[in-house]
Formats: C-alpha cells, structure tokens, sequence
C-alpha cells in the first residue's frame, strides 16, 4: 500500500500535563488541617509548662512562702528546736572557721556538724582531715560520716571508714548516708546496708547513726531492723517532719547560707536538747 503524503504527527506540548500519582493524592490527604495543628500545639505546651511545675517549681515553692517564724541562714528555721548543726563536705569550699564559730552569739547558734569523711570502698573527701581537725579546735560537737555505694562490698566499705575516722570520745556517733539501692532487690540492698552497720557498730561500740530521706526510708528501709538506728532525716521544704516514726536529727534545707561558709550549705536540727545530744555522743 502506498503511503500518503504531506501527513504529519500531531506536535507534543512543549510542557507535558503533569500526572497525578497516588503518592501526590496521599500527600495532599495528609496535610493537617491548620485548627488540629493549632490543637496539638496548645497540647504541647500546656503539657510541657506543666511538667515544668510539677518538677522544677513544686518541689522548691516552700521558698517563697511567707515566712511564719524567725528568718536565719537564708531561710525561714523551723520553729520550736534548741540545737542546730550543719553537714558540710569539699563542695562548700574554703570555711572559715573564726567566723563560722562567731555565730554561736546568733538566735539560732550552730552546735554541731558532721563531716564527709568516705565514699565507697577507696574515696576519702579530701577536706575532712583539716575540718574534722577544724571542728574539735573550735569547739563544736562534729561526727563523721559515710556515702554508702550499693554496688561496693559493704565490709569493703566499712572498714575503710574505720581506718579513715579515728572518733574520740564525745564525738557522735558514725552516719551512714544511704541514698541509692544501685538495683540491687530490696532483700539484697538491706542486708548491704546492715553488714555496714553490724561492722561499724562493732569498732566503735556505739550504735551509727542512718541517714537517709523521708521517701527512701519509707520505700526501701521500712524494716524493724532499721528503726532501733538514730534517725537522720532529709526532709525539705516543709514546715514539720511528715515521718511518723521516731527521728533524732532533720536536715531540712540544702540552701542555708551560714557566715564563714561561700556556698549553700545543709541546715540541721536535733529533735532534743543539748544535753540530749551530748549524751548521744561517744563515751569511754
């Protein structure tokens, strides 16, 4: 068959039509609408501002409220105590030790401190020597104290304390600061922590002092065995010691600001008088 001439193709468009895919479909079905963005959005931050309160604002709003009894130290003391003490460390630096006895002219005279001493099985808080020293020239009553690591061989731990803290008599008695379980099942993490005890009360023939919050205590510890220890209590910002079991001694602030000492500093007071608190003290 003979082909026909002057018959030409139909020209393409110089801009071919643009298919529509299934993936342009989906993509333009899944474009939000701008009122569940704006949703999502006040979600976001009202869960965030929150957040923020709840563990950032709540836990510290006992600073700003007014205060109802006498302010020293930077914070409002709670009331009806006679003996106040402090619990200091490297952290707080350079003290002062001339100014910091010159408070004992103060409404509420610092009587007694305690003094890190050892963490774990091999680390010695390298200001004790000279503040433990320190203390006893100045006249206060001090103790020494130890920062329990679960995850350490409790005798380990125990008998590196003894070597480190030569207590005298009218020292206090040993603390032990417990403030971790490092997993360990709560069977295992109280026999660790009673080794230390059953060995430290053994040297010094008196019985430590356990020191320990209000919550910890509750979770953790909540054994007979535990409550024939003095109690330490950590317990901030409250007016009164929610702890319905017996306590010596609560520390009830991290920000105290005491003279002779630039950083914050823990404030304590003992659940007796002063007397009461010496004969707690070491004796031959």
């Amino acid at each position: 068959m003979v082909a026909q001439k002057g018959r030409t193709k139909p020209r393409k468009s110089a801009t071919p039509r643009k298919k529509t895919t299934r993936s342009s479909k989906k993509h333009r079905e899944r474009v939000m609408p701008v009122w569940l963005r704006n949703i999502i959005a006040l979600f976001i931050i009202a869960f965030f501002s929150v957040a923020f309160y709840w563990f950032f604002v709540r836990p510290y709003a006992y600073r700003w409220r007014p205060c109802n009894g006498i302010k020293a130290y930077g914070v409002c003391m709670p009331m009806d105590y006679e003996v106040h003490g402090i619990d200091v460390s490297h952290h707080q630096g350079f003290i002062n030790w001339d100014q910091l006895c010159n408070n004992k002219n103060l409404n509420f005279p610092i009587q007694f401190i305690f003094i890190k001493a050892t963490e774990g099985g091999d680390h010695s808080d390298f200001a004790f020597q000279h503040n433990f020293r320190e203390a006893r020239r100045h006249g206060f009553i001090r103790g020494a104290y130890h920062y329990f690591n679960p995850k350490t061989d409790p005798l380990r731990q125990a008998d590196f304390f003894i070597r480190t803290v030569p207590l005298t008599e009218g020292d206090l008695p040993p603390v032990l600061d417990v403030e971790k379980t490092g997993n360990r099942s709560i069977p295992q993490f109280r026999m660790a922590v009673k080794t230390w005890l059953n060995r430290v009360e053994a040297h010094y023939g008196v019985k430590p002092i356990l020191y320990t919050s209000y919550k910890f205590k509750t979770k953790y510890l909540d054994d007979p065995a535990f409550n024939t220890y003095p109690y330490w209590i950590a317990h901030y910002y409250v007016d009164s010691v929610k702890y319905e079991g017996h306590w010596n001694f609560w520390q009830h602030t991290d920000v105290g600001t005491v003279p002779g000492i630039k950083e914050d500093v823990d404030l304590n007071v003992f659940n007796g008088s002063l007397n009461e608190l010496k004969a707690l003290a070491l004796h031959k």
